[in-house]
């Protein structure tokens, strides 16, 4: 028995020995906003400002109803300057009495005093977003509490942090937001390790160490646990190792294959493991090729990327882990690859979903046009790449933004970073890099097909409201994907800046104009330009097919991927057979994927059943190689007139009534009565056995000459048929009402637009917005379109109920319901008294419902959200939207207003408007 317990003794302290001392973590705060430790808290001036209580840590404390709200722009006399008082009592484990204990700040908003039992731990930290720690080892306690106070002041003592981080175009706020805690290391330990994989293969890594070691020791691991080539060990040299080995056939890291390795690194000494450390790393060489692009693992890249605020509006700048990942969802969802860091650096739960899930970042030392003095720069950019420099997700640096550019602190970049990343300039012309922001399509797009440096627009379709990113992408994305010179560019920007003002009830503000710039919502409600970038930016692009019976199921497609093969994609196809409010029949299959290599184009082969033409519509969908939508795409495969000629009953009882007095022509069929105006043709009233339906005052052009003339009135069988005649000069446009003897009632307008350019064309109809509950409409949707944002819908029948929701304002509810609506086949007003139901038999005609809010613009008045007279248009035609920095025609093509050349007035070139209304009420 004791030789067993000598035995026993002696593994354990041979695994002892092999076993290595992991950097211990205990955290004194929570993680995220979703957990999170109260301390003792005092705020100084402001709400509930005087007196001690608590306060969750991480947090703004703006949010948790201490001192006071400011937006970046609010004028330095009106900003708060309070501080927040922090108290917190901890106790450290026996067993760290040998060890250096650090205390670890990830993000403190602004300035920072520490002490620990009243003495401090170091100087005062200044500057918000970066990871920063004392050595507390000759202040702790370790037979009692601890306590830990700290002072934030939210307004630097030091002018140029204010000038980089708090004059800037988002909410500012204060305190302890990202986590705290300590961390217990041996004194033999690594300080610092950085890590370099490329393509081929080659490792580098740099470890820098404290105390004195033999030996660094280096295995990689793959997501499965599983050895990637051997561990190998380098001689240990005082103060810093260099380590170089080389692995063969790595799997490679990129947005569409994020390979991921554990290396672990582990400290030797005397042949005991003494310090370990581990690190996700990623094979990946970032390389760029002047006047040509910018390469990934030899793939020249078009960066389709947007900017992100760390964010949520109930808690300020803490965030979570959870909402990390929500986002990067979200962006993936888009077909987005690529997200820049606005303006300063993420939580480090957001580089590493990044990491993981695949994106690549542009990771952004603060300066929002004003810059930190070279001093504090130089320390936050250290600390900036001491966090984040082993990511393989970052791929570019940025040193500030928008003028924001400290020169002074350019050299450290390459010299601190082992991986020698490009340097960014946003918003500048710099190291063969055009970022400039927002510019107009005809200048800035134009002008980049004579140009020779790398285009990049670190910001570009500046999003307000519901103008900018979907609104304009289409023609931008086409002028860059075509572009060699164009590596992409960025969003501007992926969430509504929306906050929860504690002092006002609970409400969310955006500071007005100044914070509804995203592409979703404050809670990440999804707006219309979400899915015009997801079709726009889908890397599987489909060319246009019409369903004509010639239509033998083959598709050309281009991958769009830089690493995707096509086949390694998944294709799926639903032929169905609409129904108004029910499910639809269909039928459904898998086609073989084509085998496409990135940037080529081939053709994807649908097996359509013989039967395939009796269907409403053809679904198409593209899937990645993780399952996941990419997009659908859908095509109608019967047309208005088809629907129309099912629908429309004409025959009827008996012959259509008529009277005449001297002002109107009083027409009856079926149990319904119209009332045309004698001398403009114009319907005046309609009414059915339940009451009057109130639509009325049409049709009305818009943009064009309502100059009906000369009506006349004549009877084919028991139809009748009220006509005005054509005048070359004087009626030129043409109005005819044909009634049914079934009480269904045509409209024919044949007109010409009233100029060359046109913001819209089409006719209006009055009726009451608080009669209408909702509408149900076969055409595209859910959601609403502008002429320079048409993509993004899908093909179905949609019913709608009424909201008067305005885009970027609460409550955030989406789909809209007042807009435009594409391809319109029919549509059911559903009305509060009485519902009617409107037909076409042209195609692309736009439905207009009402008049959306038109928010407040800036001065410069860019939107230009324009909508006709009236309240239910049918259109030929419609109008673009601006963004916050360009008017609609600057941004592009279909931004421009509509042209029409009127060929003479020659009746046979005028454009034809028809409409059938059933006003039976059934």
């Amino acid at each position: 028995m004791r030789l067993r317990f000598i035995f026993f003794f002696c593994l354990l302290i041979m695994f002892d020995a092999l076993k290595a001392q992991q950097t211990e973590k205990l955290y004194l705060s929570g993680t995220g906003n979703d957990q999170t430790v109260n301390w003792e808290f005092f705020c100084t001036e402001g709400a509930n400002s005087g007196k001690w209580t608590t306060i969750p840590v991480p947090s703004n404390w703006e949010l948790q109803g201490f001192g006071k709200y400011n937006y970046g722009f609010n004028k330095e006399a009106n900003k708060g300057k309070e501080q927040g008082l922090y108290k917190y009592r901890f106790k450290v484990p026996g067993d760290w009495k040998s060890k250096i204990i650090r205390i670890v700040f990830e993000g403190s908003m602004t300035d920072t005093e520490v002490k620990i039992n009243g003495k401090l731990a170091g100087a005062v930290h200044q500057g918000s977003f970066y990871v920063f720690n004392y050595d507390i080892s000759g202040l702790i306690k370790y037979d009692t509490d601890n306590l830990l106070e700290v002072k934030v002041s939210k307004h630097s003592a030091n002018q140029s942090v204010n000038e980089a981080e708090r004059k800037a175009d988002f909410w500012i706020f204060g305190g302890i937001f990202r986590p705290v805690y300590l961390e217990a290391l041996p004194q033999t330990h690594m300080e610092r390790i950085q890590a370099d994989a490329k393509a081929n293969g080659i490792f580098s890594a740099n470890v820098l160490t404290a105390g004195s070691a033999d030996e660094v020791s280096v295995e990689l691991k793959d997501h499965n646990g599983k050895k990637f080539g051997n561990a190998f060990s380098v001689k240990a040299t005082s103060g810093s190792t260099q380590i170089l080995h080389t692995f063969k056939n790595p799997q490679l890291w990129s947005s569409e294959f994020p390979n991921l390795y554990t290396a672990t690194f582990t400290l030797i000494k005397k042949g005991k493991r003494v310090h370990q450390l581990t690190k996700k790393i990623g094979f990946r060489t970032v390389e760029v090729k002047e006047r040509d692009g910018v390469y990934v693992n030899g793939a020249k890249m078009k960066f389709k990327g947007v900017n992100r605020h760390s964010f949520y509006p109930s808690s300020g700048r803490t965030t979570s882990k959870r909402i990390s990942i929500e986002d990067v969802l979200l962006m993936k969802e888009m077909n987005m690859n690529a997200v820049r860091m606005s303006h300063y650096p993420p939580d480090g739960h957001f580089l590493d979903v990044c990491d993981s899930l695949g994106l690549f970042v542009m990771d952004e030392l603060a300066g929002w046009h004003g810059t930190y003095d070279t001093p504090t720069g130089t320390k936050l950019m250290k600390e900036m790449m001491s966090s984040d420099e082993n990511h393989p997700s970052i791929i570019f640096w940025a040193n500030g933004n928008e003028g924001g550019h400290n020169r002074e602190l350019d050299h450290l970049f390459p010299e601190e970073d082992i991986q020698k990343r490009p340097l960014i300039h946003p918003w500048e012309v710099f190291g063969g890099f055009e970022t400039t922001h927002y510019r107009e399509f005809n200048y800035g797009i134009g002008n980049y097909d004579h140009g020779h440096n790398i285009l990049m627009p670190t910001e570009f379709l500046h999003g307000m409201w519901d103008g900018g990113h979907g609104a304009g992408i289409e023609d931008y994305w086409n002028a860059m994907w075509h572009n060699p010179l164009s590596a992409g560019g960025f969003l501007w920007d992926f969430a509504d800046q929306a906050v929860v003002r504690t002092d006002k009830n609970g409400e969310l503000d955006t500071d007005g104009n100044h914070g509804p710039d995203g592409i979703i919502g404050p809670y990440h409600q999804k707006e219309g330009s979400f899915f015009t970038i997801k079709e726009v930016w889908c890397p599987v692009f489909i060319e246009k097919r019409e369903m004509t019976p010639g239509f033998d199921g083959s598709f050309l497609v281009e991958n769009r991927y830089a690493f995707t093969n096509l086949n390694q994609c998944t294709f799926e196809w639903k032929l169905k057979h609409l129904k108004s409010a029910g499910d639809a029949e269909f039928k459904s299959g898998k086609t073989d994927a084509p085998d496409v290599k990135p940037s080529e184009k081939g053709k994807l082969q649908i097996n359509l059943p013989s039967d395939w033409r009796t269907f409403d519509a053809l679904y198409l969908t593209a899937k990645d190689v993780y399952g996941k939508v990419l997009f659908t795409w859908s095509f109608p495969i019967n047309l208005p007139k088809d629907d129309t000629e099912r629908i429309v009953a004409k025959a009827g009882g008996s012959k259509v009534a008529l009277e005449e007095p001297a002002l109107v022509y009083l027409v009856a069929a079926n149990g319904i009565k119209f009332s045309f105006d004698k001398t403009t043709g114009l319907l005046q009233k309609v009414e059915n056995a339940k009451g009057i339906i109130p639509f009325s005052n049409g049709p009305v052009l818009q943009e064009g000459v309502n100059n009906f003339k000369n009506f006349k009135v004549k009877r084919e069988g028991d139809t009748l048929i009220i006509s005005s005649t054509f005048d070359k000069k004087e009626s030129f446009n043409t109005l005819e009402w044909t009634v049914y003897p079934s009480g269904w009632l045509k409209m024919q307008v044949k007109y010409f637009p009233s100029g060359y350019f046109t913001t819209f064309a089409g006719l209006n109809f009055s009726y009451p917005e608080t009669e209408i509950k909702g509408v149900e409409y076969k055409g595209n949707g859910p959601y609403r379109v502008w002429k320079n944002r048409m993509k993004g819908t899908e093909f179905g029948i949609w019913k709608k109920d009424y909201n008067d929701s305005a885009t970027g304002e609460p409550a955030w509810q989406y789909p809209e319901f007042k807009g435009y609506y594409s391809n319109m086949y029919w549509c059911e007003f559903i009305g509060r008294q009485q519902s009617f139901k409107v037909l076409t038999d042209r195609e692309d005609v736009f439905l207009r419902l009402f008049t959306p809010k038109k928010s407040k613009d800036t001065e410069y008045d860019n939107m230009s959200p324009t909508f006709p007279n009236g309240d239910i248009s049918f259109m030929n035609a419609i109008s673009a939207i601006g963004t916050k920095t360009q008017k609609p025609e600057t941004t592009g093509p279909m931004g421009m207003k509509n042209i029409y050349y009127d060929f003479d007035k020659d009746p046979s070139r005028a454009l034809d408007m028809t409409l059938y209304f059933d006003f039976s009420g059934k």
